[in-house]
């Protein structure tokens, strides 16, 4: 017998609804819906099994369980008490609590997310005579709270810590970028390993290694050390070690080189070492070298990048893009060059014409993400990209 489908939402960031969308469809979603920040769909286990190692858009995978109006602590207590907690929660185990509120009957998303706990365990003890532990760091099952005016709905959480963490990303600098931001970046420029990839301000590596995955078609988070949904009563180990042995078959073959440009060694060291955990050290060549004095390689190429804005990191802007825009000019005619940034003044000072602007967020901070198409010759050879 099949299992049944169930409605769940796809948490993403802000721009890239549209993107997540894609990718739920191709991988066989039902019903698909995009909504602010999210996507809303409908899918088996396995299919919630399958989202949660494939997904590079999603920051989260919720399964809602219940849905209902609430004005006041007391109504979000009884509503809470009168769901079969015992069916997701083992007695023994333990459980944590996440809580989103946005609401004129609700000011504080932390005495909200105390009134659910006091419900869950006054539950637990009544029906069984002893409850399980709160454990905000390692919970079997994670439970989410989202209030909005006044409705509340109560999901369990299948993925656990957000889905950005994919597992490889033991190195950091001052300002990384977020894999899944990095993903949808590489999916918006449609870009998918048919050309160079050159990051000439790679950081600590993500966007090279996002897009080593896109083009060798590994899943998102094949190097993740586990998911909330494995903490569940109904967890499935049988299932989910076929759906990832089915998605390794998948891996695809690329025929391109992926670089990543950086001034200072301990950032090249940083980001050789990330690679390495990605198992891509022999796909991607991280170099230490200064943008400005680069070449475009041999071949059609993509250049990505997410220089320095300013923000967490002192930087002469005008300078600094300024040289962007004369490097891109002089040295990688023939290119498509895309950028992020939150220093809109800054744009200005690159020199080129954008062909695309994107609005994302970068954490809290607002940017754009830009295209730049340069060309040697005429316009015409636009077409060796698309090839």
């Amino acid at each position: 017998m099949g299992q049944e489908n169930f409605k769940m939402v796809a948490k993403t960031l802000f721009g890239l609804e549209e993107v997540l969308e894609k990718e739920l469809m191709l991988l066989g979603a039902r019903n698909v819906k995009p909504f602010n920040r999210g996507v809303a769909f409908e899918g088996d286990k396995g299919f919630m099994y399958k989202a949660n190692l494939w997904l590079r858009t999603a920051l989260r995978i919720l399964k809602p369980i219940k849905t209902f109006t609430v004005k006041n602590d007391e109504q979000l207590y009884k509503a809470i008490f009168g769901i079969r907690w015992e069916e997701h929660i083992d007695v023994d185990g333990s459980f944590a609590i996440d809580a989103t509120v946005n609401s004129d009957f609700f000011t504080h998303s932390q005495y909200a997310t105390l009134r659910v706990k006091d419900a869950i365990v006054d539950r637990f003890r009544k029906e069984h005579g002893k409850r399980p532990n709160v454990d905000v760091n390692h919970p079997d099952v994670k439970i989410n709270i989202h209030i909005s005016d006044a409705t509340c709905t109560v999901s369990l959480d299948s993925s656990g810590e957000s889905l950005h963490k994919r597992g490889y990303k033991t190195e950091v600098n001052a300002a990384p970028i977020s894999e899944v931001l990095a993903a949808g970046m590489i999916y918006l420029s449609e870009w998918t390993g048919n050309t160079n990839f050159v990051d000439p301000m790679c950081g600590s590596g993500t966007i090279l290694i996002e897009a080593a995955m896109i083009a060798h078609n590994i899943p998102a988070n094949i190097h993740r050390k586990e998911f909330g949904f494995e903490g569940w009563k109904d967890y499935d180990s049988d299932l989910f070690e076929l759906i990832t042995e089915k998605a390794l078959d998948k891996e695809k073959n690329f025929y391109h080189k992926i670089i990543g440009y950086d001034m200072h060694y301990p950032t090249v060291t940083k980001a050789r070492q990330n690679t390495k955990n990605a198992l891509f050290d022999d796909v991607i060549d991280i170099k230490k070298a200064n943008f400005f004095d680069t070449e475009r390689p041999e071949g059609p190429t993509m250049i990505m990048f997410n220089p320095p804005y300013g923000e967490r990191m002192e930087v002469n802007i005008p300078e600094l893009y300024g040289n962007i825009g004369d490097t891109l000019k002089q040295h990688y005619q023939d290119t498509e060059a895309w950028l992020i940034t939150s220093d809109l003044q800054g744009l200005k000072h690159v020199g080129l014409k954008t062909s695309k602007k994107i609005k994302l967020f970068n954490g809290k901070l607002e940017t754009r993400f830009v295209k730049y198409e340069l060309y040697g010759g005429t316009r015409k050879e636009k077409k060796q990209y698309k090839d």
